[in-house]
């Protein structure tokens, strides 16, 4: 969900000093926490899963996660529809974001529809990769109705998780830790669900969207959090894997990474990484990453204007056996067929060539050579 113009702020930190919550290091919880996975153990669980191919996942009558969840607009007939058309594709897994005020809102409730889609999924060979908390677009969220979207805008109602309120506050850090713990309580033995993205894009400032807004230094509200997180999603031991994806930046070198990409490299059981450029660039970034030894998934990726197409991108992550997961699925409420420009220029109508979105809302395909092609590498005959 990569957002243009992103300024990113580093600074040097404390790992625990904005916590306030958590386990002490010296405390048996913590000793008792799983351990990243090994190489071996990685690369050995990637054996028995087959190629992953799939969407980032929201159905189209959403505008954001909240809206996806809450009981009022949790549209099971649409889930069960356009899970369908994925699997005619022959995808096998999805990409689909949480919420942490979802839990506080109604944690009984939320995990029931939990349930509910995991039983949709999987009925369709589909197992999702959960994402937990979000630093991308509006970082003010709100329960309730969901706003109607900007005429012609991309994700003009998505929302950050946590918000710039709870990020800010290290008294709703045990809120989020409770969060954490009892979903993963909740779903750790599940084998419906594929793995668990801690963090999206966990260092980004928003571009032009909501920039004027950002908290200068988000990373350093940001980064010991995120440590927490891993902690608290591994004390769940999880049988599924945990991660949290690079998006941005020189890879080139372990040395040089910053130090919240350090991290999630370093923290997570399987690699993943977005990738929005070039097939060449796609290759490299590969290639880059395959010195920790561990297996690799592309959790974004295709935006046809920026030259990062089905076509160019899937055979290389065939070739290389990298889980691909596309932004964006039904052309809806999130308008993602609208690039990310469309923040800062007008469009009146449909762009000229799609940006996201493989499906219009018939179910008609944008692009039929796109259906074939997928098809085809994921073998579905």
């Amino acid at each position: 969900m990569r957002i243009p113009n992103t300024f990113l702020v580093l600074g040097t930190l404390c790992v625990h000093l904005l916590i306030g919550c958590g386990s002490n290091p010296g405390t048996d919880e913590t000793r008792q926490v799983k351990e990243v996975w090994t190489v071996r153990e990685a690369n050995a669980w990637v054996s028995q899963q087959g190629w992953l191919i799939g969407p980032n996942y929201i159905p189209a009558t959403a505008i954001n996660q909240l809206e996806m969840w809450q009981e009022d607009t949790f549209d099971r007939q649409t889930i069960d529809k356009e899970l369908g058309w994925a699997a005619d594709l022959g995808m096998n897994t999805a990409r689909v974001y949480l919420h942490d005020l979802l839990y506080e809102q109604d944690s009984l409730g939320f995990f029931s529809r939990m349930d509910a889609f995991l039983t949709i999924a999987s009925k369709h060979g589909i197992r999702p990769l959960f994402v937990i908390f979000d630093s991308c677009w509006d970082p003010f969220p709100a329960l309730g109705k969901q706003r109607a979207p900007k005429p012609h805008v991309h994700n003009s109602g998505w929302v950050q998780s946590p918000g710039q309120a709870a990020l800010k506050d290290s008294t709703q850090y045990p809120r989020l830790e409770r969060y954490v713990k009892a979903l993963m309580g909740r779903f750790a033995e599940d084998d419906r669900i594929l793995g668990w993205d801690i963090w999206n894009e966990p260092d980004n400032m928003t571009g032009a969207s909501y920039e004027a807004v950002e908290i200068k230094d988000k990373v350093n509200y940001v980064l010991p959090l995120l440590e927490q997180a891993f902690v608290w999603a591994r004390s769940a031991n999880p049988t599924q894997p945990l991660t949290s994806g690079v998006w941005a930046g020189d890879w080139s070198t372990h040395e040089g990474l910053k130090p919240i990409e350090k991290l999630q490299i370093e923290e997570s059981d399987i690699i993943s990484f977005h990738n929005y450029d070039t097939p060449e660039d796609f290759e490299k970034r590969i290639q880059q990453l395959q010195r920790y030894g561990k297996p690799l998934w592309c959790t974004e990726y295709m935006a046809r204007s920026n030259g990062s197409t089905f076509a160019g991108f899937l055979p290389i992550a065939k070739k290389y056996n990298v889980a691909i997961f596309n932004w964006g699925f039904v052309d809806g409420k999130t308008q993602t067929i609208y690039p990310w420009d469309s923040w800062t220029k007008t469009y009146t109508d449909e762009p000229p060539l799609w940006f996201h979105d493989i499906f219009r809302g018939d179910g008609t395909p944008y692009k039929q050579e796109e259906t074939a092609i997928i098809k085809d590498l994921a073998g579905k005959k």
